[in-house]
């Protein structure tokens, strides 16, 4: 295994464990959350969150990703002085576009909150709006590291807020809701701008503190230095299309916000019984969801600086070794996520939140288990998403996944308004949206690459091990009783099992875990 495979899969070992343990964190801090603001307060945060992700999307998206890929470029042909330039060019530009945003969120929260259908909401539109400005900054920061393959403080910052948000929104939720639902909601959406100020500044901290370290790398004189206007030129051209792409799912999200509601009025379901249930889905199956596909960001992250620094050195091969690689933890990533989600789906539930009513509980499990399906379509859309901003093809993913979210609203707006699929009809959609993104996404990097699909490697191999993990989750659903323990028992059971069924089918290798097992032996 060549060095820069290892220091991909060092890095995404880095982003995934502490994405995974964010993720975690954020799903078990839901669970006071929920107790104490219940199901319609968890509607209620569920109906600003999109139009803050949006905003955000809009702002900060691409220019991470443009940041990141710029600076590896030209550090990889020796030239420190401009990816300098880059990063201040690209801060300048990321605050103003933050500033505009939060203006932008506060001054429309009365508008925002009728369009949401619930204008208890409108508290909460300005309390998260400081994060607008203050995640722009970060991610500025963000990028500058990650441009230089450096994604430890970029782990350690998203570690920063998901235990800021626990141990400040939660106290904040708990005095809000003593005043109402609605103020209960908007102190959990200020924790979160609070919890970014911190982020923020350990981001700067390590910026200031690894500055001196980085004005000594070698300079080559040979590469000319470029002024603000061409730098700027060059982000907008990178960022734009991935900004556009990364948009699309929070708008579509947008959408949703304001549309789900409306249609689960249509299939006859009284406001109080959907905003419950939207809550349910929102808060509860898609932060189940959204844990796994941590590991999918992480791919991604690791992808577009390495993928660019192999093209900048003419390395054609080493390019297509590191596409293939990221493709492939993409299905050994999200094969098992989906099928441990999947046949787990109740007992996870039951572990996390606490249901007042039987049928609730049956309900959420059944979506859980059918929008697990998503986990490992998204993994390989994020993941060819990667490579192909890598390889300079930034416009291909967002076509695709346009493509995906038009037919993800008509679903919605279809199925969601008829009675005999209600709530149902939002994860058949999203697994439409993903499959349509996915295909054509295939295609184009394997087109790009020049790289024939090793389909064994890719798919059967990792599929071989699933089933077998699948088969051993199954048996011992069977047999061993509910309870906390158990499941736990049971978690950790399948993580075994698929981790020695990927071993005997070689979906994983050796070479695989070296990143790993090196980082713990230093420790030692």
């Amino acid at each position: 295994m060549s060095d820069k495979q290892k220091s991909i899969l060092s890095g995404m070992t880095v982003l995934s464990v502490v994405g995974l343990v964010c993720k975690i964190v954020g799903a078990l801090y839901r669970v006071p959350l929920a107790r104490l603001i219940g199901d319609e307060g968890m509607g209620t945060y569920q109906l600003v969150f999109p139009t803050y992700n949006m905003l955000l999307t809009i702002s900060s998206a691409g220019l991470p990703v443009a940041i990141s890929r710029m600076v590896s470029f030209t550090l990889a042909r020796d030239d420190p002085r401009n990816a300098r330039r880059i990063f201040r060019v690209a801060l300048c530009l990321l605050t103003a576009l933050g500033f505009t945003a939060c203006i932008l969120m506060v001054v429309l929260s009365p508008a925002l909150a009728l369009r949401s259908g619930d204008p208890s909401t409108q508290p909460g539109f300005v309390a998260i709006a400081p994060a607008l400005l203050l995640v722009c900054m970060m991610s500025a920061l963000r990028g500058f590291m990650q441009g230089q393959q450096n994604m430890v403080p970029t782990a350690i910052s998203q570690l920063i807020e998901q235990v800021g948000k626990v141990f400040i929104a939660i106290p904040l939720a708990y005095f809000g809701s003593r005043v109402s639902i609605a103020y209960g909601a908007a102190g959990v959406l200020l924790g979160t701008s609070i919890a970014e100020a911190v982020a923020l500044a350990y981001m700067f901290a390590v910026y200031r503190r690894k500055r001196p370290a980085f004005l000594r790398l070698k300079q080559n004189e040979q590469e000319a230095p470029l002024d603000a206007r061409t730098l700027l030129k060059r982000l907008t051209s990178l960022s734009v299309p991935i900004t556009l792409g990364a948009c699309i799912v929070p708008i579509a999200s947008f959408i949703d916000s304001g549309l789900l509601l409306k249609r689960l009025y249509a299939a006859g379901i009284e406001p109080g019984a959907a905003l419950g249930l939207y809550g349910r889905y929102s808060g509860y199956v898609l932060t189940l969801i959204n844990v796994p596909t941590a590991l999918a960001t992480a791919i991604a992250m690791s992808l577009v600086p390495s993928i660019s620094s192999a093209m900048a050195r003419g390395d054609g091969k080493g390019m297509r070794r590191q596409s293939a690689l990221g493709l492939r933890l993409s299905f050994v990533v999200g094969l098992p996520c989906t099928a441990g989600m999947s046949l787990l789906s109740r007992r996870i539930l039951s572990l996390i939140f606490v249901f007042s009513e039987a049928s609730d509980l049956m309900v959420t499990a059944q979506l859980l288990s059918l929008s697990s399906l998503t986990i490992v379509l998204f993994t390989v859309v994020q993941s060819t998403s990667g490579i192909l901003q890598g390889l300079r093809r930034q416009r291909i993913p967002m076509y695709t996944l346009l493509a995906g979210v038009a037919v993800k609203v008509l679903l919605n707006y279809t199925l969601i308004g008829l009675p005999q699929f209600n709530i149902f009809g939002a994860p058949i959609a999203s697994i439409a949206c993903y499959t349509i993104s996915m295909a054509p996404n295939l295609y184009f990097v394997f087109r790009y690459t020049g790289d024939k699909p090793d389909w064994a490697g890719l798919l059967l191999r990792p599929a071989l091990a699933t089933a077998l993990m699948a088969a051993a989750l199954g048996l011992l659903l069977r047999v061993v009783p509910e309870g906390a323990l158990w499941t736990l028992l049971m978690v950790l059971a399948g993580v075994a099992a698929y981790a020695l069924a990927a071993l005997w089918t070689r979906a994983v290798t050796k070479d695989d875990l070296a990143p790993l097992t090196r980082r713990f032996a230093r420790r030692k």
